[in-house]
């Protein structure tokens, strides 16, 4: 009897083809490293001396992205399977924000490596924390910078989040393919498609922006850059006191239009460039984002008045441009809401959960996830009162499988863990509750200022201790990635499917 074991063959998994991941990433890479020429202009103009930064920054960007595009030579950047998608979607995030940090550690911010990473990554990922002051004397290359970073940072978001995330089935985001049309699933060919209609869209946005801006009374300067910040959700703004060194009713209701217009899916907007403009209307997520938005500014429009924190037109233009700015996770400030007593303190906390639209710039767990998950709360209700019947969930006219369903009540959990685990890590680090935790979700989803006087819209991150900015940095990147892009990566299953 022969004790000789048979052999077995043991499928081998394909190796990782590396270069188009590395050409797509060189090419975003030498148009992030041109852009910087810009910002540098400006600082030439002003005589403020920070253009060197930008140039000696360029150089080397553009440097290294040439260098990937010629090792990723030989490839086709339209061909990816899982594996790279996964990868690049979160790698390109992280390789942008590190080379937009040399500006800022080199220009006249003089940020240190771990907080210019975090202006950078707030930058990119729309989030609006900052760590810098003084903005009010800060040279306009450093201003401009901030500004392109969320612009650039806002198109990124649309694109992923309708070209990739759908395709990749990110938390009952494949519900969101359906809405938004399109038969293909190959990542880089949906994404050419779609790209060319957003770019449209989020151009004619901006530029609307702008001229709005300029009507209201701001500086063309300031119009140009807090339209970026505010078509993007970003948040940044050029003064220390953000909207509220202008003073202006015209300029807050101004803004609160477009944060709200950044906030609803821009495939909508696409549509309406074609003619269907009654699309954006019907559809059950757009009107229960604006239910929220109203029921909200409410909420808080009581709040002031019963309190005593302001009266008529001034408690509703508060109310309105506070929930707009925290819902669509813009993170801009008027006036410090945060001395506006606990209740308003709850009212701001829930609102940061939640965020905009899919398919938007907006952050948050997403209306479209809130919807669903009602939907599956009142699904569950009936099965218990008729145990026989058949109670489908309906969205866009079509059935949603009870695998979406799943998926979406399981990324609202991992979105709250994720919320809980970074907000006790944070109070470990010596933060009070109130800091801990509002940093903890403001970061997540992407809104940007927390609440308190450490963290709140008037203050800035940088009297947070390193370890919690770096924290804070990594979390604003799994919110911006829906979580479960990044943890998959983590897995050694996926890497030998």
């Amino acid at each position: 009897m022969s004790l000789v074991r048979p052999s077995v063959q043991r499928a081998s998994t394909p190796a990782l083809d590396l270069r188009p991941i590395a050409s797509t990433i060189g090419i975003l890479l030498s148009i992030l490293g041109a852009s910087m020429l810009l910002p540098a202009m400006a600082d030439l103009r002003a005589g403020s001396g920070g253009q060197g930064a930008f140039v000696g920054a360029a150089a080397i960007t553009i440097f290294v992205g040439v260098l990937l595009i010629v090792s990723g030579r030989g490839t086709t950047p339209a061909r990816l399977d899982l594996r790279q998608a996964f990868l690049l979607t979160a790698s390109v995030w992280v390789v942008l924000a590190l080379f937009a940090t040399l500006p800022l550690m080199w220009g006249p911010s003089h940020l240190s490596f771990v907080h210019a990473l975090f202006e950078a990554v707030s930058g990119l990922t729309t989030t609006g924390s900052t760590v810098m002051t003084g903005l009010d004397a800060m040279s306009p290359g450093i201003l401009l910078w901030r500004a392109m970073l969320h612009w650039f940072g806002g198109v990124g978001i649309v694109v992923i989040a309708i070209a990739v995330l759908p395709a990749l089935s990110i938390g009952g985001m494949q519900l969101f393919r359906t809405e938004s049309s399109d038969r293909s699933e190959k990542f880089m060919p949906r994404a050419g498609s779609v790209a060319k209609g957003l770019l449209t869209a989020y151009l004619l946005l901006s530029l609307l922006c702008t001229i709005c801006y300029l009507l209201a009374g701001m500086t063309p300067f300031d119009a140009v850059t807090l339209a970026m910040s505010t078509v993007s959700s970003g948040g940044f703004a050029n003064s220390d006191s953000s909207f509220g060194i202008f003073t202006s009713p015209a300029v807050e209701y101004v803004a609160v239009v477009f944060m709200l217009a950044a906030s609803l899916p821009f495939p909508l907007y696409v549509r309406a460039l074609g003619g269907d403009v009654s699309k954006l209307f019907r559809n059950a997520e757009v009107r229960l984002f604006l239910a929220v938005v109203a029921a909200f500014t409410l909420a808080s429009f009581l709040q002031q008045s019963f309190q005593g924190v302001a009266h008529g037109e001034t408690a509703l233009r508060q109310a309105l441009f506070t929930v707009a700015s925290l819902v669509s996770s813009t993170g801009f400030m008027a006036v410090d809401y945060t001395h506006w007593g606990p209740l308003s303190d709850a009212i701001f906390f829930v609102l940061m959960f939640l965020g905009g639209c899919t398919g938007s710039t907006a952050g948050g767990l997403k209306t479209l996830r809130l919807l669903i998950a009602m939907k599956a709360v009142r699904q569950h209700l009936k099965r218990i009162s008729y145990r026989n019947g058949v109670f489908p969930i309906r969205y866009g006219g079509a059935s949603v499988s009870d695998e979406v369903v799943a998926s979406v009540l399981g990324f609202i959990f991992l979105y709250v863990a994720t919320f809980a685990v970074a907000g006790v890590i944070l109070s470990l680090m010596g933060l009070d509750l109130r800091t801990a935790f509002s940093a903890s979700i403001a970061s997540l989803s992407n809104v940007g200022p927390g609440l308190g006087p450490i963290v709140g819209p008037a203050t800035t991150y940088a009297n947070l201790p390193d370890p919690a900015v770096a924290l804070l940095t990594f979390v604003m990147l799994l919110g911006r990635l829906e979580i479960l892009t990044v943890l998959v990566l983590t897995l050694p299953r996926f890497w030998m499917r």
